[in-house]
């Protein structure tokens, strides 16, 4: 079930962290928070090394510097499983979803529930599909079958799914690379709508976007990126498509 934490609460904090690929230094030393109940995004042009971080938040890459607290706990996670284990789901561009299985099989992937003892254990499909429908109601989110293959969704369906997997396993930060990227304008306000979602429930969403108007609609707090800096952060009411523009290209110097 997903995990209702309380608001106005720092879930996520990054001090100074650091990486390098070689000669590259992807990040320059990156503080940034996200608050539980509010979208947070990361903005900024490609190679600002907003992938990166979140990467490294969510335990596919390690810093070479600095250090992460969740909900004011230091962390470290040397994988994706244990980002997991501590409540942190990640939604990349790709979605991780398998197409040849089923809607339930995907929201069930690598958490399968078994019956039976050792050598007789068996797949428990029955609990699993009764989950899968609650997992998607949780959500609001409407399709015709969790025994639907995902070959067969639209790009918002399949958005959703993904969506409701990060959500539906006791999720306290969800992370999501570029949400609606190839969704077109009806599918996009649909995902919007579960973004929503789950900030109502007080989980912390961190959104990467280039969608400036979305990052606007959506956010509360914008942090924006430039050459594996972290040149400014503010709240998405006090400012404007424009202003983000000029920040993200040099045109417009942060304030000090």
């Amino acid at each position: 079930m997903i995990n209702i934490v309380e608001p106005d609460v720092i879930a996520v904090e990054t001090k100074n962290i650091v990486k390098s690929y070689g000669s590259v230094n992807a990040l320059k030393g990156v503080s940034i928070t996200a608050k539980a109940g509010e979208v947070t995004s990361i903005i900024g042009d490609n190679g600002a090394g907003k992938s990166t971080l979140i990467k490294i938040i969510a335990g596919v890459e390690k810093a070479d510097e600095g250090s992460i607290e969740i909900f004011g706990e230091p962390v470290s996670f040397h994988t994706p499983e244990a980002a997991r284990e501590a409540g942190i789901e990640t939604v990349y561009q790709t979605l991780g979803l398998i197409e040849d299985l089923t809607i339930w099989q995907n929201l069930f992937l690598k958490r399968e529930v078994m019956i039976g003892l050792p050598p007789f254990r068996i797949l428990n499909k029955k609990v699993m599909r009764s989950e899968a429908v609650r997992m998607l109601a949780e959500l609001d989110v409407h399709i015709p079958s969790v025994k639907a293959r995902v070959r067969g969704l639209s790009g918002g369906q399949r958005q959703a799914v993904a969506i409701s997997r990060a959500a539906g396993w006791s999720s306290q930060v969800v992370i999501m690379d570029e949400p609606t990227a190839a969704l077109g304008v009806r599918e996009t306000a649909k995902v919007e709508e579960l973004i929503e979602r789950l900030k109502a429930r007080g989980l912390a969403v961190i959104v990467i976007s280039h969608n400036f108007d979305q990052v606007l609609r959506l956010s509360e707090q914008i942090w924006v990126m430039r050459q594996g800096n972290v040149i400014t952060g503010m709240r998405a009411q006090d400012t404007s498509g424009d202003e983000l523009v000029s920040l993200i290209t040099g045109a417009k110097k942060a304030k000090a």
